[in-house]
């Protein structure tokens, strides 16, 4: 009886190990609690400083990992892959989402990136033909009606040539989601978003300048969230999303997380900043988990 316990709890720990819901869980926290330090050191960086100076030192820290563990660099045939995934996945994707933020509301925004998971869905289907039941394709629907319900009941969605930008930019985070899915099957997580996040620093380069002048004049507050957007948001997130990219069975399974991102952050910026969750909050984040739940039920059901 005590052998036959221990056996389980070994099978369940190993089973837990296993799965992509611990990975995409940590790196869905991190990236909400990315939104609550962006909107705080913004009022000290320009957003594009601010993206480079965050790669940058998630590179620095994925250096010193690199270097500890010998990673071995990847092939020549693959490196035009990892350009593409820094390229997508953090220069374009950064350069519009700032471009569209500028012209819309914040809650046009936040509803367009909510278009993420769908897109991965779709691309999904028709590059990998990875398939998805009825059930699930409802509850993404429902999770895009709680980000609707969270983001726009007390307010209104405009429109304007910004949404362009910002559906450009839901378009390079859907495509970088696909780009890991291809890449972890022949590196691992750690390798993937290393490399990644390489080229994207290098492509963000060009914001060097400005950046370094920001930082010598920012508060050591400051300095401390940038640490935490490199470390945790960026280098341990991104590492994270790639390990669940590669051990789930199909790339929508990982990326429908994102739908919590917006409840999450309402939650985090209540007890970071003080933001009491209105009643968008409380009604968008119970239809989004909802529906988020809906759909792991009906992943594992499909296996």
């Amino acid at each position: 009886m005590i052998l036959d316990a221990r056996g389980e709890k070994g099978t369940k720990a190993m089973k837990f190990r296993n799965s992509y819901h611990p990975y995409a869980a940590v790196t869905i926290i991190f990236w909400s609690l990315a939104y609550v330090l962006t909107r705080l050191t913004l009022q000290y960086f320009t957003p594009f400083s601010l993206g480079f100076l965050r790669y940058f030192i998630a590179s620095c820290v994925l250096v010193l990992v690199a270097v500890r563990m010998k990673m071995k660099p990847p092939r020549k045939a693959d490196l035009l892959w990892f350009l593409a995934a820094g390229g997508v996945g953090f220069f374009l994707y950064m350069i519009a989402f700032n471009q569209g933020q500028a012209t819309v509301t914040a809650a046009t925004g936040s509803v367009v990136i909510a278009t993420v998971p769908v897109m991965t869905a779709i691309l999904a289907r028709i590059v990998y033909r990875e398939k998805l039941r009825v059930f699930q394709w409802v509850a993404i629907m429902i999770e895009f009606t709680g980000v609707i319900v969270l983001t726009l009941i007390d307010g209104v969605l405009s429109f304007n040539t910004g949404m362009l930008w910002l559906f450009l930019a839901a378009l390079a985070l859907s495509t970088y989601n696909l780009l890991q899915r291809k890449l972890t099957k022949s590196y691992t997580a750690l390798q993937t978003s290393t490399y990644s996040i390489f080229f994207g620093t290098i492509l963000l380069v060009i914001f060097a300048p400005v950046s370094f002048q920001e930082v010598a004049r920012a508060p050591v507050i400051q300095i401390v969230y940038l640490l935490i957007l490199g470390t945790c948001s960026s280098a341990i997130a991104y590492v994270s999303w790639s390990m669940a990219f590669s051990k789930a069975k199909k790339t929508s399974q990982v990326s429908n997380y994102m739908f919590i991102t917006p409840f999450l952050t309402s939650v985090l910026g209540f007890l970071m900043a003080g933001e009491v969750p209105d009643r968008g909050t409380l009604i968008g984040g119970g239809i989004i988990l909802m529906g988020v739940l809906m759909f792991i039920f009906s992943a594992e059901k499909s296996g």
